[in-house]
Formats: C-alpha cells, structure tokens, sequence
C-alpha cells in the first residue's frame, strides 16, 4: 500500500491491521489446538502398590495434589479430551483394588479433565511420564504405595497353605500331551549328583539322603515380567508374565510343603516390580537362594528346550544368552521405572562386583536344576549358560534364571499352558534345589519361627 494511501486510514483501522498480521503469524508459528486423545487406561492393582497408566500419542501435561477428609488424589490433566478411554477408567477399577476406592474423571474448567480418585487409605504416590517403549506410546504412570508398607516377613512365617497357593494359580487350558498326561508320575526327585534316586525308593533313605540345615531355608521365587511388561507372547496369544506366575506359585507351594524350607514371591500377582527392586527385596528377606522363572521366545518358531543362566562378570558365554539378557534387562523400559527415585542402596546392589564366590554357588545350582528339568523338557544348552543379567546381581544370594521352554515354539507353548506341565517344571525346579542343598547346606543363623 502507498505511503499516501495508508496515511488516509484511520488508525483505528491501521491498528486492525496491524493485529492480523500479529495473529497470522502466531498461527504459523503455533498449530490450532486439539486436545490430546488418550489412548488408553490401566489399572493394576496389587497389595505392594496399585499403578494407573494413562497412554497417549504425546505427552500429558499434568499436576496432582491431595486433599484429606476423606482422602483423595487429584489429577488435572491440560490440554487431555474427554473421551469415551478416559471415561471407562471408572470402570476399571475394582472392588478389591487395596488403595483405590473409587474414581470419577469430567471437565474441570475449559481445556483441563481432572480425575480424582477416592482413597482406602493414605498412600505416597509417584508420578511420573514414559517415553515410549515396546508396544506403547507416552505414559502417565500414577503408583499409589501404602505410607505404611506391610512386612514381607510375616507373610514368609505364617503357616503355607499349598492348596490355597495352587487354587489361586491362573487358569490354564489343559493340553493332551503324552509326557504330561494326568496319570504321569511327578519326577523323581534326585539326591546324589551322580546317580539318580530310584522311583521306588524307600522314605527311610530318602530321609536320609535329604539335605541337612539346622534352620530354614528361604527361597526367593521371581515370576518373571509382570504388569506393564507381558514379556515374550506366543503365537496362540500367551504371555510370559501369566505362565511364569503359574509356574511360581506351583513351586512355592511344593517348597512350603518341605519341613525345612519357605519360599515368597518376588510377585504375586499381575503387576510390575523394577529388577533392582526384585533383588532388593529378597535381600531385606535374607533369602538363602533366589529362581527367576521365565518362558524364552526366539524368531524361529523350531527353537525349543530349557535352559538355565547364571550371572556373569565377564561377557557372556554366548551370543543368545548375550541377547537373552540384553531382552530381558529391558523389562525395566517397558514396564516403566521413575528414574526420577534415587536410590543408593539398589544402585550398590547393581553396582556390586565382588560377586564370584555367589556366582560359583549360582553354576553349581544351575546344574543341578538344569540335571532336573532333563527329565521333563529336552534341554536347549546342555550346560548353564551366564550372562549380564540384572535381576541375578544379588551379591550375597546365589541366583539362577530358568527359562522353561520357548514359547515362541507353538508346540512348547500349548505345554506351557498345561497345569500338569508346570508342576511337573515345578517338581524339577525343587528337586534341583534340594540337590544342590543337600552338597551345599546354608550357613547356620537364627531359626525364623513358623508359628
């Protein structure tokens, strides 16, 4: 426009003008706004602590506060669509949840949802945002701990109840398979190194050939995965976390069975626990011995067999337990750690590298278990592979990782699936470990009661 010609315009309307031009460029520079769509919602719960996760395309923006009297959570969410996901998460919670009670999600003010959740109880909670990882996009992930966290010890003293632990086990299809029919005799549990217990032997001998302890031996039992992080998942649809939760509350029901052992589960139920944490807490326990159950998964579907890992300080022993470990440290990523939490006491439990003395008990019951599983799944290594597996960095506790059978392979999964099958792994795993006690017996300390 002239000179002359904008001279002529009032300046009101050079004023108009002059905001056009600002707006124009602001809406260059900045998209027009859409509110953010979630994705998803989960609800984990679980005595240890109950976790929500929120997923979306991009990352929520958010703030959270408390208010008491009753006591609640707040969540405000900016920028997030109330949409049909987000107003599900009521539904989702359940009438068992230990920490939830309730919750209710509408529109707060222009642009901000607000999701408050109704409390059993006072918790601490931690919030937090992942990047994303595995199958998921960007996570909110709300955990709710109890201020008060419950003693794991006095659930390791209290009586077992091995029918309970079996009753309360997932619910598996039964697959016919000729070497788990239901008529099949669990395996014979082998005492000597060298040569194997008879089926027939008598209880008197078998008295006398088991392991003897002045005290109670405490088995950590890891069901691998869990929660945010399903694991390997077969070509039928099962997932890791479900099998290997199986396979360990079978085999913690057979150890309690034992007059001079207790076993706990690292996880007893479908939620998450960090590794370093599932180390942590078998440490605070005092555990004598520590078995992560997994199910391993290959890219050819013909992979098969069991193995048995231990800790390694040097590299690995091969190229698949390298890969096997890269896979399974990244349990963390998926499953979602606040790295934002640090602590020293998991970061020494890492770190820690004086681990030799563990880590040759480790071999020696790695063979042991492996010598056991043989006689109920062909063996993919005849020997026990080590790598640089995190969830095995106790320093003080001899740790194993057992990966029970592919199942990747179609054939192994179907068996895995099998409750037969897994207490028959089960009974193997325990026969390993009353072998490697009855040639490694535990330091004497004080008798934890069982009454």
């Amino acid at each position: 426009m002239p000179r002359a010609s904008r001279a002529a315009l009032p300046s009101f309307v050079v004023g108009i003008l002059k905001l056009l031009v600002v707006a124009a460029a602001l809406a260059a520079a900045y998209p027009a706004f859409s509110a953010e769509t979630i994705l998803a919602t989960r609800v984990w719960p679980a005595q240890e602590y109950t976790r929500v996760t929120l997923e979306s395309a991009h990352p929520l923006r958010h703030h959270f506060f408390f208010v008491t009297d009753p006591e609640r959570l707040v969540l405000d969410l900016e920028g997030a669509e109330l949409g049909p996901e987000l107003k599900s998460l009521p539904e989702k919670v359940g009438a068992d949840d230990p920490y939830i009670k309730s919750v209710r999600v509408g529109l707060n003010r222009p642009n901000v949802v607000r999701v408050v959740f109704d409390l059993r109880t006072a918790v601490k909670p931690s919030v937090f945002p992942l990047a994303p990882a595995g199958e998921y996009k960007h996570r909110l992930v709300l955990d709710l701990y109890p201020e008060k966290p419950a003693d794991p010890l006095l659930a390791l003293v209290q009586k077992p109840d091995p029918i309970g632990e079996i009753a309360h086990a997932p619910v598996m299809e039964s697959v016919p398979d000729a070497k788990v029919a239901a008529g099949d005799a669990l395996p014979v549990v082998k005492l000597s190194p060298d040569k194997p217990a008879p089926a027939a032997a008598k209880k008197d001998e078998a008295k006398a050939a088991a392991p003897k302890v002045d005290r109670l031996v405490i088995v950590a039992i890891d069901a691998g995965h869990g929660g945010e992080d399903p694991g390997a998942r077969g070509k039928g649809g099962t997932r890791e976390k479900n099998v290997t939760l199986a396979i360990a509350r079978r085999l913690k029901a057979r150890i309690d069975q034992e007059p001079n052992m207790r076993a706990f589960l690292v996880r007893d139920g479908d939620y998450f626990i960090p590794l370093a944490q599932r180390v942590a807490k078998s440490r605070r326990l005092h555990a004598d011995l520590f078995v992560s159950i997994h199910a391993d998964a290959w890219l050819r579907p013909d992979a098969r067999g069991s193995s048995v890992f231990a800790l390694s300080e040097r590299g690995a022993t091969s190229t698949a337990a390298r890969l096997l470990a890269q896979r399974e440290n990244q349990s963390d990523i998926i499953g979602g750690v606040n790295l934002g939490v640090k602590d020293p006491v998991l970061a020494r439990t890492l770190l820690d590298l004086s681990l030799t003395a563990t880590i040759n008990d480790s071999l020696k019951l790695g063979k042991a278990v492996l010598s056991e599983l043989g006689d109920v799944n062909p063996l993919h290594k005849e020997r026990v592979e080590q790598a640089g597996f995190a969830v095995l960095k106790a320093p003080d506790i001899p740790s194993i990782l057992v990966e029970t059978a592919f199942i990747s392979n179609p054939e192994e999964e179907k068996r895995l699936k099998d409750s037969a099958y897994q207490d028959r792994i089960a009974g193997a795993v325990l026969g390993g470990i009353k072998r490697y006690l009855a040639q490694n017996p535990p330091l004497a300390r004080s008798r934890i009661a069982t009454n």
